[in-house]
This record gives structure tokens, C-alpha cells and sequence, in this order.
């Protein structure tokens, strides 16, 4: 659908393929940490809480992906906003209806739930700095510049 790529696309799969390793780890190491700490509570926890903030950061990520997909068009940027914003807005709904269905839960800890979360986003953004830093995009990527003709009169007015 799109004319040509957005400089931003490599950068958010680049992220979102790093967050999803690093959120297995995490699941893995929170889980047994979870276990250790308080039990059969805690490894539920942990991973709710690891899966919630990978869920919550790539929604993000995803929705500007897909905007992207219509770069170039008539439309691009009144479609970008809507489906981001779109996207917000599904996460702040879906956030608050899941803290409702978590709250009061016999099998949630909310230390380790909070622990999780904490340290789940402080990776994600540990990783998006790291991608960020290392892609080599230059500033104005997505500008083309007009081009002069070698065969005219360079820059000279005619009267």
C-alpha cells in the first residue's frame, strides 16, 4: 500500500523483536523469583505482570506500524493519528478494565505484580534507547529534496 517505507519501521520492529525476547527472560526470571518469594502467588503474578506491560508496549508500537502502511496517501496523516490515538485509547480501556478484573484476586501478590511491571517497562525502555542509539537513520529521512536540472541557467534570473 505504500509507496515507500517509513524510516521508522526497522526501528519498531527492530524494537518489538527485542522487547519479545527480552519479555520471554523476563517471564522466566520473574516466575522463578515470583516462586521463590511468595509462592505459587507470586510466579502467577510475575508473569501477569510481565505479560501485561509487553501487551501494553507494543500496542504502541503496533498501531504506528500499521498506520504507516498508508504513508504516501492522501489521507496518511489524519489515518496515522486516528489509528494511534485509536490505539491509546484501546490501551487506557483495556488498562482500566484489567486493573478492575485484577483487583481483590486471591492469587495475585501485588508486590511482585508491581515489580514486574516496573522492571518489564524500565527494560523496554532500556531497549528503545538501545535501538534508537544504534540505527543509522539520518534526520530528516523521510524529506526529498528538489533537484535542479544541470542543462538550466543555475540560479540566475531572467528578465
Amino acid at each position: 500500500m505504500s509507496p515507500s517505507p517509513v524510516s521508522s519501521t526497522p526501528i519498531l520492529r527492530t524494537t518489538l523483536l527485542w522487547s519479545a525476547g527480552v519479555s520471554a527472560a523476563l517471564a522466566v526470571i520473574g516466575a522463578v523469583i515470583g516462586y521463590l518469594v511468595a509462592g505459587p502467588e507470586g510466579l502467577w503474578s510475575a508473569l501477569a505482570g510481565v505479560l501485561l506491560a509487553a501487551v501494553f508496549l507494543s500496542i504502541t508500537a503496533l498501531s504506528i506500524l500499521i498506520a504507516n502502511r498508508w504513508y504516501g496517501q492522501e489521507l496518511y496523516v489524519q489515518l496515522f493519528f486516528g489509528i494511534v490515538m485509536g490505539g491509546w485509547f484501546f490501551k487506557f480501556v483495556l488498562f482500566i478494565a484489567t486493573l478492575l478484573v485484577l483487583r481483590g484476586q486471591p492469587w495475585l501478590d501485588p508486590t511482585v505484580f508491581f515489580v514486574a511491571v516496573v522492571v518489564s517497562v524500565l527494560a523496554s525502555l532500556v531497549i528503545d534507547v538501545i535501538v534508537f542509539v544504534r540505527m543509522r537513520i539520518p534526520h530528516a529521512s523521510d524529506v526529498s529534496l528538489p533537484t535542479t536540472d544541470p542543462d538550466e541557467d543555475s540560479g540566475t534570473a531572467k528578465v
